[in-house]
């Protein structure tokens, strides 16, 4: 059996989690890697709790079910730690990315007692200075791949400019934004072990 890694995403609608859930398991995929990428919501409306799921192998996946106890967990908007458990099934040794201001030593009194790795991230800031609107999903996705080790920094980064050229092409002046975005991620996410 190959190397697995299960990824769950807490956000709202409208944040980009489905969306960078599916960007991750692309990039995934263009490493030679096994994916899924899917999300799990009630009613499709904005601002609702959704959750998404990537699941990551060097070997054919042969489950397909939701992921109950990941390896990492990205919490795109932190006011769901008050009403999501989202280190639910987290395992000890695995770690929770979280969009915050706070710092992770502060933030972990809010995880219910989850003694992991915590790692934070400003991306409302990062993504208002670089993209000049909140879009939390660009700072997310960079930083759990920088957490989680799955693609290779510079692989990804690489794959990331081809995606945005792509899914950008009629909007060339946001693929700079957006790799400044990416960049910016991977430097200042801030963890504790």
């Amino acid at each position: 059996m190959g190397k697995l890694v299960e990824i769950r995403w807490h956000g709202r609608g409208g944040q980009g989690a489905k969306t960078a859930s599916l960007l991750l398991a692309e990039a995934a995929f263009n490493t030679g890697m096994y994916i899924q990428g899917f999300p799990e919501y009630g009613p499709e409306r904005m601002g609702a709790p959704i959750t998404a799921y990537n699941r990551l192998s060097t070997a054919p996946l042969t489950v397909h079910s939701n992921i109950y106890e990941p390896d990492y967990v990205v919490v795109v908007d932190e006011t769901l730690l008050k009403t999501v458990d989202c280190t639910a099934g987290l395992k000890k040794d695995g770690a929770i990315v979280i969009n915050t201001k706070k710092a992770p030593e502060e933030i972990r009194g809010e995880l219910k007692g989850y003694l992991g790795r915590v790692y934070t991230i400003d991306a409302r800031t990062i993504s208002e200075e670089t993209l000049g609107a909140y879009f939390p999903n660009t700072p997310m996705l960079a930083a759990v791949v920088k957490v989680s080790g799955v693609i290779p920094l510079d692989r990804f980064v690489e794959d990331m400019e081809d995606s945005f050229k792509h899914k950008f092409a009629s909007k060339p002046h946001v693929i700079d934004k957006n790799m400044e975005a990416l960049k910016r991620s991977i430097q200042e996410v801030k963890g504790i072990e």
